[in-house]
């Protein structure tokens, strides 16, 4: 039987609600914010509705929207309110509107958050989270966020951070590509770092279980999440967003996938293979995405099969890169149009949270000798998370 952990969500639920009871609250969520206890599973927003004492007084969707259906880079409209209750998005057509504005908090005492992450910082969740902090404190807000397990473990960190000038609502501040953190731990860091003045509670998830991965979700937190196995390699695998290379969206295997139209997919799984890349197994494959980049034309390129704990995601992501980016030749190109309300800086420095990355393989670094560079910023994100680490087993180098 797969483990299942008891979240933040189950707790509150045990608990009648005690901790909000009195208060008018909005709460933060989407359809994967699922709680397993008595009498079956239930959606947050469900379950705060009929909490009793708790009056629940507005809805705020994070990208893909409160009901989860919006693709990627999607903007979202505000909901029509629905039993007396205001429904508003947080992924708007503009950098502003990922925040809620003061009148979106007017009356409240309380701000909920429950959102289920994949434990990596390009995972926009976790900014939407650091951003409601902000403006609850600016209100003076109290905000309860509700812990979830993060699916891929919370022993490795990996991949650089963000440099100055690089920050982002894929990077909105100095972490780890794979931060090895929860939503829970990463809003105590963020307080302790963005946010010293807001009145933050956790709610921990009771018995995580071991740490590693956990069985992740009932409904797939976004479109193109659907699986554990889509988790696992996202951290390394949505650097290819940065690129004209498909990342498997439009397929059922989104970020497991990679490929170009006219490539050869032996020639693609050949060269990739002799990088060596630890618990990783690198498959020829031919798949035509249903939608976005190369829509309707058969990509050849590769699967990745990850096979065991030696995998690093973000390393992997760094290498296909650079074995696409000879494959192809003059065919390659970095992505050029506007990404995550940004126009000014390629998507690819977005991801990696510099230009140093692209600038070193454009003159023919090596990948592995670029990888080592991010040795130090990893150590250092692993000492400055260590306060703020919520569970046993954490904080193991990886």
């Amino acid at each position: 039987m797969t483990f299942v952990p008891r979240t933040g969500l189950d707790v509150l639920r045990a608990q009648g609600f005690g901790p909000l009871r009195g208060k008018r609250v909005g709460l933060v969520t989407h359809p994967a914010a699922v709680s397993a206890g008595p009498g079956g599973f239930r959606r947050a927003d469900e379950l705060f509705a009929a909490a009793p004492g708790v009056e629940l007084a507005a809805l705020f969707g994070p990208e893909h929207g409160l009901t989860g259906e919006a693709q990627d880079l999607i903007p979202v409209g505000h909901g029509k309110p629905a039993g007396g209750v205001r429904a508003y998005s947080l992924y708007g057509d503009t950098f502003e509107s990922l925040t809620p504005a003061p009148d979106m908090l007017r009356g409240l005492d309380a701000l909920v958050i429950d959102l289920q992450d994949v434990g990596s910082r390009y995972y926009t969740f976790q900014a939407t989270m650091l951003y409601c902090m902000t403006a609850a404190a600016g209100a003076g807000l109290a905000v309860f966020v509700l812990d979830r397990p993060n699916p891929i473990g919370g022993a490795l960190v990996e991949g650089p951070t963000i440099r100055p000038g690089f920050g982002s609502f894929v990077g909105p501040h100095p972490v780890a590509t794979r931060h090895g953190l929860t939503m829970g731990e990463l809003a105590r860091l963020y307080r302790a770092e963005r946010v010293p003045g807001v009145d933050l509670t956790v709610i921990p998830c009771d018995d995580p279980g071991p740490r590693g991965r956990h069985h992740p979700w009932v409904v797939p937190p976004s479109p193109n999440m659907p699986s554990l196995s889509t988790a696992v390699a996202y951290p390394g695998m949505c650097l290819i967003e940065g690129t004209n290379l498909s990342e498997g969206r439009g397929t059922t295997r989104p970020f497991e996938y990679v490929g170009f139209p006219g490539v050869s997919a032996v020639a693609a799984a050949d060269l990739l293979r002799r990088e060596e890349l630890p618990g990783l197994e690198v498959l020829p494959a031919t798949f035509r995405p249903t939608f976005q980049k190369h829509a309707h034309q058969t990509c050849g390129g590769v699967f990745l099969h990850v096979v065991d704990e030696s995998f690093r995601p973000v390393r992997t992501g760094l290498a296909v890169i650079a074995v696409f980016r000879e494959l192809l030749g003059d065919r390659f190109r970095w992505r050029t149009e506007r990404y995550e309300f940004v126009d000014h800086v390629p998507a690819i420095d977005l991801l990696f949270g510099s230009d140093r990355e692209r600038l070193a393989l454009e003159a023919g670094i090596p990948w592995r000798e670029i990888a080592a560079a991010w040795e130090p910023e990893e150590a250092d994100f692993r000492r400055r998370r260590e306060p703020y680490l919520l569970y046993p087993g954490e904080g193991q180098p990886g």
